[in-house]
């Protein structure tokens, strides 16, 4: 088992090299049923010059059976055989026969003129036989037919496939090695390009989210440095957000810090007691402010970072609970504030907290902007009753400057006369965007006023 921070290296070379050493293993058994049946060919052969030799020294002239061997063509025999070599020359009832009569007959009858090669065991010991049926020249009594049997041990035979299986096995050893060291060094040519890719990304610093050269990458590694780039880009744009939060907070806050500031230390001077309280209330507003200021940038920051959830919520329920939420500022403001949700909408898909945050800055910048007095409504559906979802408000007050509508959703936009921190609208679209969604701006109550609508795609659950 490799282990799991095991290089590419030794991950090919610890798969690769056992199973081809198991085929180099398995395929042993081939070149020693070869090297059997080479070594069987040859032998037979051999036998088969054997045969011949002495079926031209057979004769019947003296009308019985004789073999004329010379004692030179005997040597010649033992000497091809390598090893003690029997003959037998019989007629084929039998009566009549020369040399070693206990040479085993044949498995199969004899066809004449057909020599036949089988493997038969004399006094104990492996050898292999030849045999050979011919008719004769003159009868030798009641027989027609002549045999020709000639024997030799197999040690010869199984010296030469030792000899062969050994050759092949030392061949695939030294194949396995070469291959192992060929595997090791194309691995080691064909991984340069992950290495000057490591060492390029060694060398970086740590501030530098550039992407990565891809042009002179192989085709296989460029995914991978695709993914990587894609990776350094999310984490630029991460720490883009992070700047920007923190130029957006330093902008937001410095102002109402500084008149807190400046209002503490007219309060510590004022002895008037009028006065005194006319700077509380002063101080007090501005405080309001600057949470509210604070709240709405860490919203800002929760919807410009992460993955937005996906859980499946009731809209209508969403748009009541914001309407009771915001109902002691509609109060105090006299305006007449209510949710319009049907009852039966399904349950949608989103991010429940992000949702519920927009639609409460959409709200409240209603019934703050809005007209004194007036009427306030927090919405929910369904596009077509089937389409995407929405969350939106209508009103029925001045509605946005021209110059507000023109730059929707940009951060710290305000209108005329505006306290507020120009974010609740950026809020929204930052919300629409992390739900691939929209914002969108309407007439509001009565054909006046103003309705927005925040839309996104996929909301049924």
């Amino acid at each position: 088992m490799l282990r799991s921070d095991a290089t590419l290296r030794a991950r090919l070379l610890g798969w690769l090299l056992p199973g081809v050493a198991l085929v180099l293993a398995a395929s042993l058994a081939f070149p020693r049923q070869e090297a059997e049946q080479a070594a069987d060919a040859a032998y037979d052969r051999s036998l088969l010059g054997a045969i011949k030799g002495l079926d031209l020294n057979v004769s019947t002239a003296s009308g019985g059976l004789a073999v004329e061997q010379p004692y030179a063509l005997f040597e010649f025999f033992q000497l091809a055989g390598n090893g003690p070599v029997h003959f037998r020359v019989a007629t084929d009832d039998g009566q009549v026969e020369i040399g070693t009569p206990e040479l085993p007959l044949p498995p199969r009858p004899l066809r004449a003129g057909e020599p036949q090669f089988y493997d038969a065991e004399h006094f104990g010991e492996p050898v292999r036989v030849g045999a050979y049926l011919r008719a004769l020249d003159r009868p030798v009594g009641g027989a027609r037919q002549v045999v020709i049997q000639v024997a030799e041990g197999v040690q010869a035979r199984e010296r030469f496939t030792r000899t062969f299986v050994r050759q092949a096995l030392w061949r695939d050893a030294s194949l396995l090695g070469l291959l192992a060291l060929a595997v090791a060094g194309v691995s080691a040519w064909a991984l340069r390009p992950v290495r000057r890719l490591a060492e390029a990304v060694r060398a970086r610093s740590p501030d530098d989210l550039q992407p990565l050269r891809e042009a002179e990458l192989p085709a296989d590694l460029r995914p991978l440095v695709e993914a990587i780039n894609r990776q350094l880009e999310r984490s630029a744009g991460l720490l883009a957000q992070r700047r920007q939060f923190v130029d957006d907070a330093s902008h937001q806050l410095r102002t109402p810090l500084t008149t807190l500031r400046a209002q503490l230390d007219y309060l510590r001077r004022e002895a008037d007691p009028a006065r005194r309280e006319e700077a509380l209330q002063a101080l007090s507003l501005e405080l309001d402010l600057a949470t509210r200021a604070t709240g709405q940038l860490l919203a800002l920051a929760r919807a410009d970072a992460g993955e937005v959830g996906g859980a499946a919520f009731d809209p209508a329920e969403l748009a009541r609970e914001v309407a009771l939420a915001l109902l002691p500022l509609a109060r105090e403001r006299g305006v007449d504030l209510g949710a319009d949700a049907p009852e039966t909408l399904p349950a949608v898909c989103g991010d429940r907290l992000l949702l519920r945050e927009a639609l409460m800055n959409l709200a409240h910048n209603a019934l703050v902007h809005g007209r004194a007095g007036g009427r306030v409504t927090v919405e929910a559906g369904l596009e077509h009753g089937a389409g995407p979802a929405w969350l939106g408000v209508r009103d029925d007050g001045p509605g946005l400057d021209p110059e507000v509508r023109a730059r929707l959703g940009e951060r710290f936009v305000r209108g005329r006369g505006s306290r507020g921190s120009g974010l609740g609208l950026s809020i929204a679209a930052a919300v629409a965007r992390r739900h691939h969604g929209r914002l969108e701006t309407g007439p509001g109550e009565g054909g006046s006023g103003l309705a927005v609508r925040l839309v996104w795609p996929q909301g049924r659950a």
